[in-house]
This record gives structure tokens, sequence and C-alpha cells, in this order.
């Protein structure tokens, strides 16, 4: 039997809509019965603080950071870090010189309550993991040993570093262009804030473990080093702490 013109319309657009549904559903099926492939997971932090920020990341210091972990970014971006990162060239004997004249002026203390010159130890050139060199002293103290400012000083920040634990980074009160770098802290002092100018002797935290020193390790990770822009304080040229101490009243 003929189909009229208006049928065979029908009739074309429903083989082309059945024709059209069956090619949605076969690239439908063949879309989701591909494998998914997962997303690739984040590396893990490198905990390379050069330029410590608020919620993770600086280190000790040299031409990019405090060696220890250093390495911030409540303005700058530890740290390093604010960690503490490997020296570009040594400092000419004068630049160490009269670094070492401005620090000796302001008559530091040794910043753990109770240790004397005699039980420093050296321990500014040890190497540590990484390839690093320690550019620090380790001073050891019994857990919760109060911790004191070096001296006169701006805290700037408060940072918690992958490597140094719980830190504070200090600006000398001077000329603001030393800072001191205290690291693997089991706290800070009661109502210490971002801004407070720490007086020479005052307590500003207690001796821990935090951070790579190692459960138990209870001991101050004490840094110094001179920088020349005090709004970028999370790098520096390291200085040897100990010499400045070995004497220290």
């Amino acid at each position: 039997m003929a189909l009229g013109p208006r049928a065979r319309v029908f009739l074309i657009a429903a083989l082309l809509f059945t024709a059209l549904a069956a090619l949605v559903l076969y690239l439908s099926l063949a879309y989701w019965s591909q494998p998914v492939t997962p997303l690739p997971t984040p590396k893990q932090d490198a905990e390379r603080e050069t330029t410590p920020t608020q919620t993770a990341t600086p280190q000790g210091p040299t031409t990019a950071a405090p060696s220890m972990a250093v390495t911030p970014t409540g303005t700058p971006t530890p740290q390093t870090t604010p960690t503490p990162a490997a020296s570009a060239s040594p400092p000419s004997q004068a630049t160490t010189g009269d670094a070492a004249s401005a620090l000796e002026s302001m008559r530091l203390l040794i910043p753990v309550e109770g240790v004397k010159p005699s039980e420093l130890r050296d321990t500014f050139d040890d190497a540590r993991s990484e390839g690093r060199v320690h550019d620090a002293i380790d001073i050891a103290a019994p857990r919760s040993t109060p911790v004191v400012a070096a001296a006169d000083g701006r805290v700037v920040k408060l940072f918690q570093s992958a490597k140094g634990g719980t830190t504070i980074y200090q600006l000398a009160a001077a000329d603001e262009h030393f800072v001191f770098y205290y690291a693997h802290l089991d706290h800070y002092a009661e109502g210490l804030t971002e801004g407070h100018v720490a007086r020479r002797g005052e307590t500003i935290a207690y001796v821990g473990d935090t951070g790579n020193a190692g459960p138990g390790n209870t001991h101050l990770h004490f840094q110094i080093y001179r920088v020349a822009d005090p709004k970028h304080f999370w790098t520096g040229e390291n200085i040897n702490p100990y010499p400045l101490l070995r004497n220290a009243q």
C-alpha cells in the first residue's frame, strides 16, 4: 500500500530519530565502559622552607633562607621556608667581622635558661640531611626549659615548619638587620604574638622536639643571620652563634 506524502515524512523522521537515539546510546556505553584513570596524587611537600607562610611552610637562611627549616610567608612567601637553604658564596672576613662586632654590642644571652657557655657545642658546620649544612647551633635541654630572647627584638613570625617544627623569627631591635631563629620549640610562651617586642632574657617559648628533631631529642636550634631587607626576614647571610655565646654572661 502506497504511503501518502505526509506519512512518508513521519516515517523518515521516526527512522532518523531511532538512528540518532541508537548512536547516542552507543557513544554513552562506549564512554562509560572505559577504565577510570585516577588523578595523580600530589607530591609530598619537599619541606623546603625558604619562604614561610601562615599555614605551612622557613628554614635557616643564607642566600635563600634559614637553613632549618627555614624558609615563611605571612608577608613573604618559611620557611625556606623561611627551609634554611644552602649558602651561595662564603662571606668575606671583613663582612663577618662587621656582623660579629654589631652582634657583640648587643650582649647576646644564651637563649636557653640555665645553660652555661661551657656546655655549648659548635655545630654550625655540621652536616645535615639532603646535603645541607647546619648553619646554627643546637642547645640541648630538657623539654619545657624556658627559651629566652637572646636580645631585644620584634617577633616577626610565629611559624609551624616541617623541619623546624614550632618556630620563632625575631628581628634584632638595634637596626632590624639581624634575625634570631628559634626552632624545635615545644610551645610558645602564653600570650606571645607576632609584633611583640621581646626584651633580652624574656621567656618567649619552651624547648621541645618538634619538626625533624626526632622524638625525645629535645633541644633549641638557634640560628642568626643578617638580612639586607627586614621585610624579607626569612633569607640572609648565616652567622655562627657559637663564638658570640661562649663568652655570654
